[in-house]
């Protein structure tokens, strides 16, 4: 009687074992089938960046400003200047903001009103429309000085980095173990140098990615900068005037019948491409050993 009752337990064991080796193969099927999937697009499109790219790069796309149609010669130079310098100030402006944000949030407001509404506002802001900001920019800053300018472009590029900074610093700061915060507090430590010192010390990597995922976020917006800085076909340092932005020159040039445009349309994607990239290894390799 023991022996039969053993033996129908093994064998249910046994189905058992069958059907999670099934479920589990099932699903490592289907892992790898979603991942090959999405590493497919991204190798094709990594490629065609890369093959149309490189054919519209030349030294005179560093060195001279966007040509008119038919032109046999010209550049994206004033452009790239223009993403460069509102893409800087934008991450100067939104970088601080949105880190003392975060630093709040996570060690200050975990359990107040005044958080809880700020993660509310921060969590619109994430997931606004970027054209949504511009149109708010163009309303509240272009239409009353009327005028396109550089400034408003930073003001709306800031506006987009700074929710994602405060996001994942807030992220950053709340996986940092209490033990760290207690054992500085035991010391006599005050709670402004334990954050300075102990817990943004600890969290600087993940913190610094946050940045460089809004760095990389508004390198590529064209949506808001259509709304404030529009373009500029000549080099121009002014905040004040219209400027141009890679990203734009981008849109308008590949939209265009012109295929002198069109090829600076693809170096102009291929260099922003090659950009984030770069800034990304560069993280990475900084601070690889420094979490």
């Amino acid at each position: 009687m023991s022996t039969g009752r053993s033996t129908a337990l093994d064998s249910g064991r046994m189905a058992m074992h069958r059907k999670r080796k099934l479920v589990n193969q099932i699903a490592l099927t289907l892992s790898l089938a979603a991942m090959a999937f999405g590493l497919f697009w991204l190798a094709w499109i990594l490629f065609e960046t890369i093959r149309l790219g490189v054919g519209g790069l030349a030294i005179a796309t560093f060195t001279e400003m966007t040509p008119p149609p038919m032109a046999e010669t010209g550049g994206l130079a004033n452009a790239i200047f223009g993403s460069l310098l509102m893409v800087g100030l934008a991450t100067l402006i939104g970088t601080p903001v949105g880190v003392m944000a975060g630093i709040y949030l996570a060690e200050y407001g975990q359990k107040t009103w005044l958080g809880s509404v700020v993660r509310f506002i921060n969590d619109i802001l994430l997931s606004a429309p970027s054209i949504v900001i511009g149109l708010f920019i163009y309303a509240v800053f272009v239409a009353r000085v009327k005028s396109f300018s550089g400034f408003a472009g930073v003001l709306a590029l800031a506006l987009i980095v700074i929710p994602v900074v405060i996001r994942t610093t807030e992220n950053m700061l709340s996986l940092i173990p209490n033990a760290l915060r207690e054992a500085a507090y035991a010391l006599g430590t005050p709670k402004w140098k334990v954050i300075s010192s102990v817990t943004l010390k600890a969290a600087r990597a993940g913190v610094m990615t946050g940045i460089l995922l809004a760095l990389a976020r508004v390198s590529g917006e064209t949506a808001p900068l259509l709304f404030t800085a529009l373009s500029n076909q000549f080099w121009t340092a002014n905040l004040g005037e219209p400027m141009a932005s890679l990203p734009v020159t981008i849109f308008k040039f590949a939209m265009s019948p012109y295929e002198n445009w069109q090829k600076l349309a693809w170096a102009g994607v291929f260099i922003i491409t090659i950009g984030v990239l770069l800034l990304n290894i560069l993280a990475r390799v900084l601070f690889k050993n420094k979490h």
